[in-house]
This record gives C-alpha cells, sequence and structure tokens, in this order.
C-alpha cells in the first residue's frame, strides 16, 4: 500500500506555493493542462526501472514495466513517453473536448495535477495507450 503524507499535499497545494516549487514549463502543464512539445521530454527514451512518480504531490503513477517502446509501434509516432497501464487507483480519466477534438484527459488521482491523455490502441494488450508530459513526472528508479 502507497504511504502519502497528507500535510505535504495540503501545503504543496496552494498554487502560489506549487509556482514556486515547479518550473514555468511544469507549472503550465500540470496546473494549467499544457502540453510540451513532443519528443522533447527527458523520460521519452528512458529504460530505467522504477516507478514514475507526480512531480506535484509524489504519488505513483507508472511502473516502468508498462513503459512502451518509443521506437516501435504507435508509440512511435506520439512524441511522448507512453505506458500502457496505470497503477490502481493512481490515476482519474476526464473527458476532454478541447481543440476541436475529444479526447480521456488523465490526471493524478491523489492531487489533480494534468498528466496527459489516455487513448485506446488494439496495438497493446491492455488495449489502451497513456500519453504522458515528462515534465509530469519523476522516476524513482529500484536500487539494487
Amino acid at each position: 500500500m502507497q504511504e502519502i503524507n497528507i500535510f505535504y499535499i495540503i501545503v504543496i497545494m496552494n498554487e502560489d506555493e506549487l509556482k514556486k516549487k515547479l518550473t514555468p514549463d511544469e507549472y503550465r502543464v500540470l496546473r494549467e493542462k499544457g502540453t510540451e512539445a513532443p519528443f522533447s521530454g527527458k523520460y521519452l527514451n528512458d529504460n530505467r526501472v522504477g516507478t514514475y512518480m507526480c512531480k506535484v504531490c509524489g504519488a505513483e503513477l507508472f511502473p516502468s514495466t508498462a513503459k512502451l517502446d518509443p521506437a516501435k509501434g504507435p508509440a512511435s509516432l506520439s512524441g511522448w513517453p507512453s505506458f500502457d497501464q496505470a497503477l490502481p487507483g493512481a490515476i482519474r480519466e476526464i473527458s476532454d473536448n478541447s481543440h476541436g477534438m475529444h479526447r480521456t484527459e488523465i490526471v493524478c488521482a491523489n492531487c489533480g495535477s494534468h498528466l496527459g491523455h489516455v487513448f485506446d490502441d488494439s496495438h497493446e494488450k491492455t488495449g489502451k495507450h497513456y500519453c504522458l508530459n515528462s515534465v509530469c513526472l519523476d522516476l524513482k528508479t529500484d536500487q539494487k
């Protein structure tokens, strides 16, 4: 079971504090539902083993074992780190009709920060393709 420091989340969720904690680009994407430029994120080609966590609250979101290879299949076309499965209860899905299209936004279930979008994808074993912005994530690597 994941332990979350509630005091930290309450304090950090103040928008003024978040603006101080995050870079302007991180704040724009995480809190204003922006998008980082495709193929620019630091986690796109990262193959380290661990758990991807929310940049705002530290909640665990995606295991590295669910990360799609950016050199293969539809994931190669996205330009953002992609996964086929989130950790149970880690994200919430919200209908998104912005920019003249219908998509499904994904946000951190713990703090509500924008992460990216999820798409149906018959090429993946789970039938899902979670497309995330690197600036929304931290990677906790497994220590061996």
